[in-house]
């Protein structure tokens, strides 16, 4: 039996790269499955699909294989997942209020700043249909019009990681969802957040300018392209806080807001995040050889299993009254803890080390 999908996968294709996927079809291949082209194997699978819109599809990086884009011409091995993504949500896509507690630094009748715990995602998509931010906002305003629609982004001027905690701004209705979206357009809206990287910044602080745009090579990672062709202006300001041995906390100040931003001007200059899966930071990437600073490094990654980046403070105007907002975020007890960790090694260590 052949699966229903979405038609405008073509249309997707000739799109080009966008900052955001949704899975609409996903599957594992069976254990008996022989091995044969993808773009073969799809057309089998999917209603209504040639194989000339699969072949397009690939090509633009919306068929992945275990999280990896893929070319028509791959060839599909039992217990392959397979994942077709496109740069809008499915149109089956349902929000769903659930009852998830949040914490609210502030509210009142035009916003309200949620202080993000790490692992939660912001909306659904791909991967992530539930459980998420725009789930538990979905309840705790459904008596509010904006909420009540199901709109993926109801509300939403902004994100952060899924793995990233910290201070999100939402807006509670439509005249405020405009006004704090034209601040964030306007880059008048004040982020600063903390970072842990590897390495020893050779500055006490610095500009990193670079456009960001997808990956070329692997379409869930962003990347910096050089010169003005490819990828979006983007400017990260930094400063050092604290210099622990082989890592820097680091502030992090953003003059522009793209996927992944911080993440990945902090691999280009070869400074990584600190348990960073996706940008390379979660091995030892400065240090010694001996087993006891591995062993070290490793407790760190399990006290932190996400990559050390918190938003820590956010400014802006309201929206309605016009008076200047500020708010920060204490550090959240695992990156808490991995600072302190670093902070004893770089007091007990050899000086040889």
């Amino acid at each position: 039996m052949k699966e229903e999908f979405d038609p405008d996968l073509e249309e997707a294709a000739e799109e080009g790269q966008q900052d955001e996927l949704f899975e609409h079809f996903g599957f594992v291949v069976d254990k008996g499955q022989t091995m044969l082209r993808i773009d073969k194997y799809l057309v089998d699978r999917l209603e209504k699909t040639s194989r000339n819109r699969i072949q397009m599809a690939a090509d633009a990086g919306n068929i992945l294989v275990n999280g990896k884009s893929v070319k028509s011409s791959y060839k599909i091995k039992p217990l392959d997942r397979v994942s077709i993504v496109l740069p809008y949500p499915p149109r089956r896509l349902e929000i769903l209020p659930e009852n998830i507690p949040l914490t609210i630094p502030y509210e009142d009748d035009d916003l309200i700043i949620i202080d993000k715990a790490a692992g939660m995602v912001v909306h659904p998509g791909h991967g992530n249909y539930t459980g998420t931010l725009v789930n538990a906002l979905t309840w705790h305003l459904k008596d509010l019009p904006l909420f009540q629609e199901g709109d993926l982004r109801a509300g939403l001027v902004h994100r952060i990681d899924k793995n990233t905690s910290g201070l999100l701004v939402i807006a509670k209705n439509e005249r405020s969802h405009a006004r704090l979206a034209k601040q964030f357009f306007d880059h008048t809206i004040r982020r600063v957040y903390t970072a842990l990287v590897w390495g020893n910044l050779p500055e006490e602080e610095g500009t990193i300018m670079g456009n960001i745009g997808r990956s070329t090579r692997d379409r869930l990672k962003m990347a910096v392209f050089q010169g003005d062709e490819q990828g979006k202006h983007a400017v990260t300001h930094y400063k050092v806080l604290q210099r622990l041995g082989y890592v820097n906390l680091v502030e992090c100040s953003l003059e522009t807001g793209r996927t992944h931003q911080i993440r990945v001007h902090m691999e280009w200059i070869g400074h990584p995040l600190f348990n960073d899966e996706r940008y390379g930071g979660d091995r030892i990437l400065k240090g010694t050889t001996f087993s006891k600073y591995k062993q070290f490094v490793e407790n760190c990654f399990a006290l932190m299993p996400r990559h050390g980046l918190h938003a820590r403070s956010l400014g802006f105007t309201h929206p309605m009254t016009g008076k200047e907002m500020y708010f920060e975020s204490s550090l959240p007890a695992d990156m808490a803890a991995v600072v302190a960790k670093w902070e004893g090694y770089v007091q007990g260590r050899d000086p040889e080390d």
